[in-house]
């Protein structure tokens, strides 16, 4: 068990715009929204390059802010998605793709039942501050 994806700490990661930005200064945030349930699946980075993949191919292309390269979500676990839109905000520095999962998997984290769960999978309880996972 990953106790970071799987525990019950929160452990928020505050610096994570700032690791961003020193090890790759040219990319803007990408929150991925499922286009049939309006669910938020993930918040990711994209640059140019992957922008353009992207949008050429119909594909979530996204850039890795970990392993800085193009990474298209979900082909390792087979979780990939459709790009069906894409909307830029009002100072063009983030954007929002309407997204339709392939297979129905969204997550490479599973559930007891070995489904892929959706990304935000744990909620905060406002009392303790633990996390409360919601799918198991």
């Amino acid at each position: 068990m990953k106790e970071l994806e799987e525990g019950t700490e929160l452990r928020l990661d505050f610096a994570k715009i700032r690791k961003v930005a020193a090890s790759c200064p040219d990319v803007i945030p990408v929150a991925l929204q499922n286009f049939d349930t309006g669910e938020i699946i993930l918040i990711a980075y994209t640059n140019e390059q992957a922008f353009k993949k992207a949008i050429e191919t119909r594909t979530v292309i996204l850039w890795s802010t970990s392993r800085n390269k193009l990474w298209e979500k979900g082909k390792t676990s087979g979780e990939t998605f459709d790009l069906i839109e894409a909307y830029v905000n009002c100072e063009q520095n983030s954007l929002v793709y309407k997204v339709r999962p392939r297979r129905g998997g969204i997550c490479h984290t599973i559930n007891q039942k070995g489904e892929p769960r959706n990304c935000y999978y744990r909620q905060i309880v406002f009392d303790t501050m633990e996390l409360k996972n919601i799918d198991p």
